[in-house]
């Protein structure tokens, strides 16, 4: 199985087993060796899993504006979370392909493999809950039926962001593409970069 369709499955699996309980205080069961590639991938979809039902209850019109604020500090560390967990992948290719000699015409992606893995986690929330409006008992047929349409191109381009994950590695592999790591170097969650912090009067 290549590394893309691996981690189809890996995401699946994480999305499956969170909406076992749907509970975003569960920790994650992760279910890998520690350590192993597939136990990364499953934590990073955990997270993603976690945050996305965070993003559903902070829209709720009558939330109380205190556990707004608090589910608002909750998502900003969980990004952060997750932003650090792809540099981790991407770390995680890097070693990989830390004797591959790059070809002189050798060119750089526009975004490293642990992103586009990123985006692929993503998808799989995305696939995950437009089958459940698809599978609905309560909405209109008008709605299933704009839904599965929504659900057709979300499958669609699964297959062909796995495919171009695959191909991006391979030609990695073979020294057609290089990869760099860039950390993100976020400034808002930085005490010593965002000015509403560093500039705080006691």
């Amino acid at each position: 199985m290549k590394t893309a369709e691996l981690a189809n499955s890996v995401f699946d699996n994480s999305v499956a087993k969170y909406h076992v309980s749907d509970n975003i205080d569960l920790p994650c069961p992760n279910p890998f060796p520690e350590g192993s590639f597939e136990a990364i991938l499953f934590a990073k979809n955990w997270v993603d899993a976690v945050q996305w039902h965070l993003e559903d209850i902070i829209r709720d019109p009558n939330i109380d504006p205190v556990e707004a604020l608090a589910l608002k500090r909750r998502i900003d560390a969980s990004n952060q979370v997750r932003t650090d967990m792809v540099e981790e992948i991407d770390s995680w290719f890097r070693d990989k392909f830390a004797d591959v000699k790059p070809l002189p015409d050798a060119t750089i992606n526009t975004e490293s493999p642990a992103w586009a893995l990123d985006r692929l986690s993503i998808l799989a929330l995305k696939i995950w809950h437009m089958k459940e409006q698809v599978e609905r008992k309560d909405a209109s047929p008008e709605h299933i039926a704009k839904c599965k349409a929504k659900l057709d191109v979300l499958l669609e381009q699964r297959v062909d962001l796995t495919d171009a994950i695959d191909t991006l590695l391979d030609d990695i592999a073979a020294g057609k593409k290089y990869m760099k790591v860039y950390r993100q170097m976020k400034m808002y969650n930085d005490p010593a970069t965002n000015p509403v912090l560093y500039g705080k009067k006691d």
